[in-house]
């Protein structure tokens, strides 16, 4: 390592002669040096390396932190192995693929597996049998090639959030005992929240070019399926919202909501508006944080978003196909966009998000507690705040993006060889309105702007080349953001 230190110095004192040996070089004539020797110039004083040293200078701890979080409700195991090897221990024979929408027997489970693996292509699937199930998730996590993880919103939230020592984490969900094994000492389960089996969700893998029988996959992808009853029900909300009173957190974080679209419409409904109610037993001086996840059901988002749950909220977490499908649901601006095209554009995001707090947000006139968004995606990420309401937002944003690249890598810190820039280096601030146009400082990679009483804070992502674990990535992120914010009091 030290050698290749040496080289570089080396190199950037001898351009340095050549600079200042002939000063009449115009800057496209020194173009015409090696272009190995430029980008090894250019590693050395790298924009990676550059935004890692600006980042740390701003992430700093918020003036008042958190001293207690309550996070909830879903939680559950995912079991991580190879779909292969799993239908071989269940004595699966290969056969021709089927699609199924819902799974009830082994048969279904090595059908819809083909299926999609034929396809290269994921896919989560509900298994109706409980019994069955039950002997299946017993084989896969007794495996010698599983691995287990925490799974669910909430309890990765409460996962990442209990690495720091000086925070004290509540979880409610329905915890069993594997998850209660693998959770951080740092976390507090209460005792209704615990239940003799755990949730498990398979997350049957598999790799391009591998075979099962005739089916061999053209790229790697995964299948989920389980048999979650508790996270899809929210079983655990009324424990989680009568926790409170003995635990006394400064902030509460909500995910789970999603998990309700596999019940029907009216049950569905009625299971909103009892978590509605439950939400508003929270004490009001009590910060709330709704982490949203994949949905499909226009209708249940724009429930969500209207009439139910933002308003009782003071901060939302979502990717950019949450944010697309929200605007699609409510009619909201750029809402003919049927899908993103490559890296989503920042004056469309900040176009969505600016509507979002303008239109359902606080404000003196309208009864909404909702003042804050933190929006991640692959190349960047936006943390918007209603003025007056959140501080240290810099610091939240870049602390949120580097814990994208140090988790995505697995590394304890930001290893600038194993990441690289994926965000536009010139980007302008909104696609509807008179905007401004940026250019990227990677020596000041945090970039604020300002709209009508709504503060903007971007930082790029230093992506990681080659993934290692990608479940649980955007509640991480979410998690760290919060981390760095400061909730003033109202």
């Amino acid at each position: 390592m030290w050698q290749r230190s040496v080289c570089v110095g080396l190199l950037a004192l001898a351009l340095g002669y050549l600079c200042l040996l002939g000063p009449e070089l115009s800057l496209s004539a020194l173009w015409h040096l090696s272009p190995s020797l430029l980008s090894t110039l250019r590693r050395a004083g790298s924009l990676e390396g550059r935004m890692v040293s600006a980042w740390q200078a701003a992430i700093v701890r918020p003036a008042r932190g958190w001293a207690r979080v309550a996070v909830g409700v879903n939680a559950c195991v995912d079991v991580v192995l190879s779909g292969v090897k799993l239908l071989e221990a269940l004595g699966v024979e290969p056969r021709d693929g089927k699609n199924h929408a819902v799974l009830s027997s082994r048969r279904d489970l090595g059908e819809a597996f083909a299926h999609f693996m034929d396809k290269g292509a994921a896919a989560e699937r509900f298994f109706s049998d409980a019994e069955s199930f039950h002997h299946i998730a017993r084989t896969a996590s007794e495996h010698p090639g599983a691995q287990l993880y925490v799974g669910g919103n909430a309890a990765l939230i409460g996962q990442k959030l209990a690495t720091n020592p000086d925070l004290k984490i509540l979880l409610c969900g329905p915890v069993g005992p594997k998850l209660h094994e693998l959770l951080d000492d740092n976390v507090v389960v209460p005792p209704e929240s615990m239940q003799e089996r755990d949730e498990f969700h398979l997350i049957l893998e598999y790799q391009a070019g591998e075979e099962w029988g005739r089916v061999r996959a053209p790229n790697a992808n995964r299948f989920i399926f389980s048999h979650d009853l508790s996270n899809g029900a929210l079983n655990m909300l009324e424990v989680f919202v009568s926790s409170l009173d003995e635990f006394q957190p400064d902030l509460v974080v909500l995910s789970g909501l999603h998990m309700m679209e596999g019940q029907s419409k009216e049950m569905r409904q009625r299971r909103l508006m009892e978590a509605v109610a439950s939400i508003s037993d929270i004490p009001t001086d009590i910060p709330i944080h709704l982490e949203l996840a994949s949905m499909t059901d226009q209708d249940f988002m724009s429930n969500i978003m209207h009439q139910q749950v933002f308003p009782l909220v003071n901060s939302i977490g979502l990717n950019e196909q949450e944010l697309l499908f929200l605007t699609q649901a409510a009619s909201g601006p750029h809402a003919s966009l049927t899908s993103w095209s490559g890296i989503p554009d920042v004056g469309v995001v900040s176009d969505i998000l600016f509507w979002i707090l303008k239109e359902h947000g606080k404000t003196t006139e309208r009864a909404s507690d909702l003042t804050r968004i933190h929006f991640h995606t692959l190349a960047y990420h936006i943390l918007v705040t209603v003025d007056g309401y959140w501080g240290n937002q810099a610091a939240a944003v870049a602390a949120g993006a580097r814990a994208a690249g140090t988790q995505a890598c697995a590394t304890e810190t930001i290893d600038t060889t194993k990441v690289f820039l994926k965000a536009p280096l010139e980007f302008v601030t909104s696609q509807i309105e008179a905007p401004s146009k940026i250019s990227l400082n990677p020596d000041e990679p945090v970039v604020h702007w300002h709209r009508e009483g709504i503060s903007f804070h971007f930082t790029p992502v230093l992506v990681c080349k080659d993934p290692v674990r990608t479940v649980g990535l955007g509640d991480a992120i979410s998690a760290e953001g919060l981390l760095y914010s400061e909730a003033y009091p109202q």
